[in-house]
């Protein structure tokens, strides 16, 4: 849907292999010296990326020698072609299936050139064959000649070595892949834009959860080798040596601003910056240490809005828990309601647009002609505009702080159950529609994600003391709200853009306070709902 799926399918395929990075070399300066320009600082998923891309125009050279490049790299090349041949795999399958067009095999386009390829191809089949017919890999054997004769023997020795000296898997390489179009995955690699890795980053965030880990407080002050992660489930885990990000743990070291009234760091709430980020791993090898491999860096903030499947939250927002263990402290609750607001839109967005589209697909990949697949799914336009959106969505620079939960403090999250079982309707901001409590945590289930009110705080869960007056920017609607209530009166506006709204999203429900009556105020002939001190002032409004 994001015009992605040539650098995905690479991706992924190294990622379902073993690193392809030799032991041997770790401590070899001159291999990291070598490979360094193919590091990237984004994650491992973008190194191997960069080395497969590389490998591939190395091997489209003739006068390039692969192995060589693998060996002064320290890369295993047995990995890079595992990797071309599940590339390959997968590929097939998406075409199989529908959700990707077939690429078309670009024909020489002269006589001369055609007959060549046709002659290097027989020369590829029949090396294949002397390999097969001989027996595979011959054991090679060393003789120590006492005079400077060759015998009949030894020359026939010194043919099988020659033969032997054939990189049999470059010739099985040749012959099922296409070198063609390799390369030009390679080179439209190459020039992807900023935009476009930003969304690549995403689609692998997206792809990788809930395997998440959030780096420890205290790593700024330790050593390489020390650096430790925490997952939801093992906590105290460590790098891999192959990682990109273990020789250079900086990069995940949390930049932080001054904290205002002189709070600090060290205050057991964590630091305040807007630049935490989280880990997104491919697995958990757990040997001596829980090692965790293949990362890739992730924004922590926006990251769990998108894809968390569980955001619970106080009274004013501020404070925001995802899935149960990961703390997101705000200082501007205006903020953080506009970024709950935009997630939600976004998540309702993306999910039916997707949809949309494999729904559109499997159509099209069914024998019997169908009426409405003569048009995509999903517009150009709509995907741009989303793309668009969630790009702006992850570069917001809100500061706030990120902490793990403990075990103590995951036991006594909600408030639970309340007394209140129903909440009225609000005509305008959740339409027809009744939200009701979360029978568990307490609070208001505004989504299947998103629980609105359910945290422990010290002040009342239903007080009617956060509602300021707020202006609607499309409609121009000016009066108190709740932050709940502004995030339903954004996404029920009649005057938004009708792109915003999706049909599929369920309404969010509404934060009521206990006190509230139903009262029908005689002068001005309006029914409302207040509570005894919003009906004094009611009444002296008309005095």
């Amino acid at each position: 849907m994001f015009s992605l799926a040539e650098p995905v399918l690479t991706i992924a395929a190294a990622l379902s292999v073993q690193s392809p990075f030799t032991r041997s070399a770790q401590n070899n300066l001159d291999c990291a010296t070598a490979r360094r320009p193919l590091e990237s600082d984004q994650g491992d998923p973008f190194t191997l990326f960069n080395v497969f891309n590389a490998w591939v125009q190395v091997k489209s050279e003739r006068s390039g020698s692969s192995r060589k490049w693998c060996r002064r790299r320290g890369v295993e090349e047995h990995r890079l072609y595992e990797m071309a041949n599940l590339r390959r795999q997968f590929k097939e399958l998406l075409e199989d299936h529908g959700l990707l067009r077939g690429a078309q095999a670009v024909a020489p386009e002269d006589s001369y050139s055609r007959l060549q390829q046709r002659r290097e191809r027989r020369a590829l089949h029949q090396l294949k064959r002397q390999h097969e017919e001989g027996g595979g890999r011959r054991r090679k054997v060393l003789r120590l000649q006492e005079d400077g004769c060759s015998s009949d023997e030894d020359r026939e020795g010194s043919a099988s070595q020659r033969a032997d000296s054939i990189d049999i898997q470059d010739v099985k390489f040749k012959l099922r892949h296409s070198l063609e179009q390799l390369r030009a995955a390679a080179s439209s690699a190459q020039d992807l834009s900023r935009d476009q890795l930003a969304l690549l980053k995403l689609v692998l965030g997206r792809g990788l959860y809930p395997q998440l880990a959030v780096p420890d407080a205290f790593n700024s002050g330790r050593k390489d080798s020390d650096q430790i992660f925490h997952t939801q489930a093992k906590q105290g885990a460590v790098l891999h040596p192959t990682c990109v990000f273990a020789n250079s743990p900086e990069v995940l070291h949390t930049q932080g601003q001054e904290a205002p009234s002189g709070e600090g760091s060290q205050d057991g709430k964590g630091q305040l910056s807007c630049k935490h980020q989280l880990l997104a791993f491919v697995s958990l090898l757990e040997t001596n240490k829980p090692y965790l491999v293949n990362c890739v860096r992730i924004p922590a903030l926006q990251s769990l809005l998108l894809f968390s499947r569980s955001i619970d939250t106080n009274g004013d927002c501020s404070r925001l828990v995802a899935d149960g263990w990961l703390e997101l402290q705000l200082t501007d609750s205006e903020s953080a309601v506009r970024l709950l607001a935009t997630s939600l839109r976004l998540r309702a967005r993306w999910e039916s647009a997707l949809d949309r589209q494999l729904t559109c697909q499997a159509q099209r990949g069914r024998p019997e002609p169908e009426e409405d697949t003569g048009s995509p799914a999903v517009s150009a336009q709509e995907v741009a505009a989303l793309s668009r959106e969630l790009l702006q969505f992850t570069a917001a620079k809100v500061p706030y702080r990120l902490r793990r939960l403990t075990g103590l403090e995951a036991q006594n999250l909600y408030v639970g159950p309340q007394t209140i079982t129903t909440a009225p309707s609000l005509p305008g901001l959740f339409g027809n529609s009744t939200p009701s409590p979360h029978p568990t945590k307490g609070g208001y289930a505004v989504s299947d994600h998103l629980t609105y009110n359910c945290l422990t705080s010290d002040t009342d869960l239903y007080s009617d003391c956060l509602r300021s007056f707020w202006t609607c920017p499309h409609c121009g609607l000016h009066m108190p709200f709740t932050p709940l209530e502004r995030i339903a009166h954004e996404n029920t506006c009649p005057e938004a853009p009708a792109m915003v709204q999706s049909e599929e999203a369920p309404a969010p429900p509404q934060k009521t306070s206990a006190l509230q009556r139903a009262y029908h105020c005689q002068v001005c002939g309006q029914d409302f709902l207040f509570t005894p001190t919003e009906v004094l002032r009611h009444r002296r409004q008309h005095v």
